[in-house]
């Protein structure tokens, strides 16, 4: 048993740490100070460590970089103001009992003080420390309570918006959950510190005002104490006393106003990475406000009757500082930062090659040259975002999905008016504007001239001419469509755009279309894609209908077409072919008249059985029909000059053909008659007025024989 007693308190002794005796050795001296008399040797010693303390926490304060990495400092102003307060008590004691006996009867401190501090002088001594108290309790002090208070004020109300925030970086993956937790611990302590700092400098305040009470009480009780205890004098006990207490005030006040100091520091200190030394060298470093205040002071320095050695020293001083500090930001900014030195060699260094140095094309991209910037800047009136976001618009809402941004950059390779529009890195459209003047577009029939530079509409390739401005209203008398350069350009993008609808939808803006369109009915969506048919299919069909000048707006109807027909083929051509008639009225709706009827052109009935035949000849691949070159050429003629017909009438060129001639001549006729739309008889709903006005035919000489 007497061994287990013995090795545990070996063990005990090991663990036992004797720098945590510190604290409590210092409130039990405290203690003992308030209630034992200390000779004037101790005093002298308690006095010069409570000054080193003061030094010690200011340095400290100024050292900080935030005011939490000085998380003690309520309890040590707790610790230090109790430590100054017994000194006073114990100081007041030795001075009553004591005072009688000469300057040091106090010790050598409170002597040192009232003699060499004040130079004996006691009225001097009463209004150096009721500066110093004034300056302690009315400015730094009350200016720290005030400052502590709001600070925890606003600590405390921002405690839940930064704990939400955390949350929210938490959720987001910013940061893990040890990360947040030593954060919200940060909050946490923070908010503890302030609160605490804004009672702390109560603590501060009633030390100023307990060390002026404590002045007033020493001077009338020392005053009492030797006019009737010892005898003495007035004059005698008013210079004894009077010094010994201003010295013992003094001591004290000085270490306090050092505390009060520290406080304002800690509480009005902005947290960031440097401390408050860091932060005044780079701030007040301004070589500017040196220069203009070395200006001021050599001003005030040659009037006269001012001292002028001290202003123009000072004046040269401050010069000299601002000079070297505008050489040492000059050097610094020709020497690389070591950032900026190792950012530099990792730049030379040969990099591998990775997937970041393959660039993909832009689905939509607009090159301009240089002189064509105008028209992008806003600020200096440019239009031409603002019309490319409205053709964007526009066609989206035309065509049925959303349009992809457009790109728009300049190329030095360009001339500085010409432009360029690209779609997946393919150049389909270029054009030249000027800017700063405006384009007279003809539209056929006009009834004047204009003077100006000669051209052709980029979009439509119609004569038009380049006007100044003011020609504007002049030219749409004589019948000119006369719009502005960014105008003409959106146009030729609209154009473009239009014809490439097809291209610009690929399988991401199918999955968004059938993703929408499962909002409102799932299962329409969920039985056929990818069950039925494969989103590849299904994004084939729909750019065979945007090929075809289709919008697809309506995806409920192209979906349950391509859910009755998908039972039959899966192949992407002959399911539009079967999606059309449902889209019947979307198709015809835009080729209407006037009177809402649909004015038609036919085939000759036997020019339409000779295309029959031939494409039952080649009933394997009815994509690929190669017809005899005398029956094309009269065919594709023939059409040219019934459309031109057609549209001189001011009507629609619509040909109606028999659903199996209908993929093939739709797809011949598209780039060699242009405005021409090709329907079958099954695409034009039964309740539809139909009026036939022209009938295409062809002679025997031009191929077409019996």
């Amino acid at each position: 048993m007497a061994t287990l007693s013995l090795t545990s308190l070996r063990q005990g002794l090991t663990k036992f740490d004797p720098s945590g005796l510190g604290i409590p050795v210092l409130v039990l001296l405290i203690m003992a100070m308030l209630v034992l008399p200390l000779p004037p040797l101790l005093l002298d010693l308690f006095f010069t460590f409570n000054i080193l303390v003061g030094l010690i926490v200011i340095m400290v304060a100024i050292g900080v970089k935030r005011p939490l990495d000085f998380s003690s400092f309520p309890a040590v102003i707790l610790l230090t103001t109790m430590l100054r307060l017994a000194l006073n008590v114990a100081s007041t004691r030795v001075i009553l009992i004591n005072g009688h006996e000469g300057p040091d009867a106090a010790g050598k401190v409170i002597e040192a003080f009232g003699e060499f501090v004040i130079a004996g002088n006691y009225l001097v001594g009463v209004v150096v420390f009721a500066i110093l108290v004034i300056i302690n309790f009315a400015v730094i002090t009350k200016g720290a309570g005030r400052v502590s208070e709001v600070t925890a004020r606003f600590t405390l109300d921002a405690m839940p918006g930064k704990q939400m925030a955390i949350d929210a970086d938490l959720n987001a993956g910013v940061i893990d959950q040890e990360t947040a937790k030593k954060r919200r611990e940060e909050i946490s302590q923070e908010a503890d510190f302030f609160g605490s700092m804004d009672g702390a400098s109560k603590f501060v305040k009633g030390d100023a005002v307990a060390g002026l009470i404590i002045l007033f009480i020493n001077i009338i009780g020392g005053m009492v104490v030797g006019l009737l205890q010892h005898d003495m004098s007035f004059k005698d006990a008013g210079q004894i006393y009077i010094l010994l207490t201003i010295g013992d005030g003094l001591v004290a006040q000085i270490p306090a106003l050092f505390l009060s100091l520290a406080t304002a520091i800690v509480v009005t200190r902005v947290t960031t990475s440097e401390n408050m030394t860091e932060q005044a060298k780079s701030q007040l470093s301004n070589p500017a406000a040196m220069l203009l205040s070395a200006g001021v002071l050599a001003t005030l320095g040659i009037v006269p009757g001012m001292p002028s050695m001290t202003f123009l020293t000072l004046a040269a001083t401050a010069a000299g500082i601002g000079i070297m500090i505008l050489r040492g930001r000059a050097q610094a900014a020709l020497e690389p930062t070591p950032e900026e030195a190792a950012a530099q060699a990792a730049a030379e260094a040969p990099k591998e090659l990775d997937w970041d140095d393959v660039d993909t094309v832009d689905v939509i991209g607009l090159e301009i040259g240089y002189g064509l910037i105008p028209l992008v800047n806003a600020e200096t009136g440019g239009q031409l975002m603002n019309r490319v976001k409205g053709v964007r618009k526009k066609l989206s809402a035309e065509l049925g999905y959303l349009v992809q941004p457009v790109r728009i950059r300049d190329s030095l390779t360009l001339d500085p008016d010409h432009y360029r529009i690209v779609l997946n890195g393919v150049v389909r459209g270029k054009g030249e504007v000027k800017v700063g003047r405006e384009l007279a577009i003809s539209p056929g029939q006009v009834y004047g001239t204009l003077e100006g530079i000669p051209t052709k509409d980029p979009a439509f390739g119609l004569d038009a001419v380049w006007i100044d401005p003011a020609q504007r209203d002049y030219a749409r008398t004589l019948g000119y469509t006369v719009v502005d350069a960014a105008t003409a350009m959106a146009t030729h993008l609209n154009k473009v755009l239009r014809e490439g609808a097809a291209e610009l939808l690929s399988h991401d803006e199918t999955q968004q279309l059938l993703d929408k369109l499962a909002t409102r009915f799932p299962k329409l969506v969920e039985d056929l894609v990818p069950a039925k048919l494969s989103l590849g299919v299904v994004t084939k069909v729909l750019q065979n209908l945007l090929d075809e000048g289709v919008s697809i707006r309506d995806m409920r109807s192209v979906m349950e077409a391509l859910s009755e027909a998908c039972g039959k083929t899966q192949d992407p051509a002959e399911l539009t072919n079967m999606v059309r008639p449902r889209l019947g009225r979307m198709i015809v709706q835009s080729l209407l008249d006037e009177q809402d009827t649909l004015a038609v052109m036919t085939l000759d009935p036997t020019l339409e059985q000779i295309l029959h035949n031939t494409i039952q000849q080649n009933r394997g691949d009815p994509n690929n029909i190669i017809l005899e070159p005398g029956l094309a050429e009269g065919l594709f003629r023939a059409l040219r000059e019934s459309v031109k017909k057609v549209e001189d009438g001011g009507n629609n060129a619509v040909l109606v053909v028999s659903p199996v001639l209908r993929p093939w001549l739709s797809k011949a006729v598209k780039h060699r008659t242009e405005g021409l739309a090709v329907l079958s008889y099954s695409e034009i709903p039964d309740d539809q007025s139909v009026k036939v006005i022209e009938t295409v035919e062809i002679a025997s000489r031009d191929g077409m024989n019996e």
